[in-house]
This record gives structure tokens, C-alpha cells and sequence, in this order.
């Protein structure tokens, strides 16, 4: 199998449609899919003998030779990968000595230092900030960045400084960070895995962000 090539099945597609269709008066048909992801996920050969009886849970195993050590990590998905980590880190620990207290229970990811109840709050802090920024826009920059919107945003003291509007106010200003801070390298990276705007643009929208993408190669 060519591992880059992977792509939902037939029987995949039809097992979704069905399921999703399942809430609506009118069953959702393959002429209304607009994108679909595949991805492989490895499981830890523990002697099932089938994939789905495999266990979902990481494992971890440690090689120790007298002249170094390897810590294998099978499995593991973004819902554990703080306990994860922790669990690794104690593991380096046990061979080289143990740095530091266990500390990312109660640490924030980027972008979210604020309170759990505090995102209205956060809205009008970054409207009052730029008071020119629409307010549809400004609640979408919150959800998707929190506190980090106003780095995306930085000195931008008008519309005009957010650069080309890409389709449903995806703007240069916005592209620009996700490439620069957070890995995005095509327009599927920045419409699907980072906005989800793919839903409200048109292909002359995706082309000229592709092109966009390109020339900043």
C-alpha cells in the first residue's frame, strides 16, 4: 500500500453516509460530500487476530543497553498525548535521573489562557483592541486562536493591512501566520486541517490561495 495515497473506501463512505443519515429527514447522498480525510492510524501488534480487537491504548517499551537506551512509543492519539509525554519523560528519568515535577496538567495550550467561561470576554478584548475588525471575524479569529488572534493580528490598523481576502474573510494576514506558526503548507492544510472555511469558498477562491501558497515557497 502506498502509505500517502490513502483514501476512504467505498464501504467507508457509504457505512458514513448512512449513520449520518440517520438525523436528517432526508438521507445524505455522495453528491453532497464536499471533502474527505483518511488517515492511518498505527495499533500495537498485541497477538489479536483482528484490527479491530486490537487495543487502542499506546504502549510503550524501553531497550536499555549499557551504552544508551531507546523508548518506543506504539499508538497514542491527541486526546492522551499529555499523559503520553509525561509517561516518556518519566521513563528518560529512570535512566538519567529525574529533572523536574510533572507540569502540564494544569498548563494552558497556546492561545488558551483564559478561563473556560471567559471567551465573550476575549471577543471584546480583541474588538476593543482592533475596533475596526468585523465582529463576525473577530469571534471566528477568537475560536480558532484565542489569546494568539491578537498576534495574528499584531499592528493591523485597518482592513486594508489584513492583505488579499481569500473567500469568507480568509485573509493574507491570517494564511501568513498558519504557515508561519503552525505548519501550513497547502491550501488544503489552511481551508480543512486549520479554519474549515473549505465549506464557504469557491475553487477560484482555493486557486488563488494555492497560488498564493506557491509563491511564498
Amino acid at each position: 500500500m502506498n502509505w500517502g495515497k490513502v483514501e476512504i473506501s467505498a464501504e467507508e463512505t457509504d457505512y458514513l453516509l448512512s449513520a449520518a443519515s440517520e438525523y436528517f429527514a432526508k438521507p445524505v447522498t455522495r453528491d453532497q460530500i464536499v471533502w474527505t480525510y483518511s488517515g492511518v492510524r498505527p495499533l500495537f501488534d498485541d497477538g489479536a487476530t483482528a484490527a479491530q480487537e486490537a487495543t487502542r491504548d499506546y504502549v510503550i517499551r524501553t531497550e536499555a543497553e549499557p551504552d544508551g537506551a531507546l523508548i518506543n512509543v506504539f499508538g497514542g492519539k491527541l486526546t492522551t498525548s499529555r499523559h503520553l509525554s509525561e509517561e516518556v519523560v518519566d521513563g528518560f528519568a529512570k535512566l538519567i535521573g529525574k529533572k523536574g515535577p510533572r507540569w502540564t496538567h494544569g498548563a494552558k495550550l497556546p492561545g488558551g489562557e483564559f478561563e473556560t467561561t471567559g471567551f465573550e470576554a476575549e471577543v471584546r478584548k480583541l474588538a476593543g483592541r482592533y475596533p475596526w475588525l468585523d465582529a463576525k471575524l473577530a469571534r471566528r479569529l477568537t475560536r480558532l486562536y484565542g489569546t494568539r488572534a491578537a498576534v495574528l493580528l499584531g499592528e493591523a490598523s485597518s482592513v486594508a493591512d489584513l492583505g488579499e481576502n481569500f473567500g469568507a474573510d480568509l485573509f493574507a494576514r491570517e494564511v501568513d501566520y498558519l504557515t508561519r506558526e503552525e505548519w501550513a503548507h497547502t491550501a488544503e492544510d489552511v481551508l480543512w486541517r486549520r479554519t474549515k472555511l473549505g465549506l464557504r469558498v469557491s475553487q477560484a477562491d482555493i486557486d488563488r490561495l494555492a497560488a498564493y501558497l506557491a509563491a511564498r515557497r
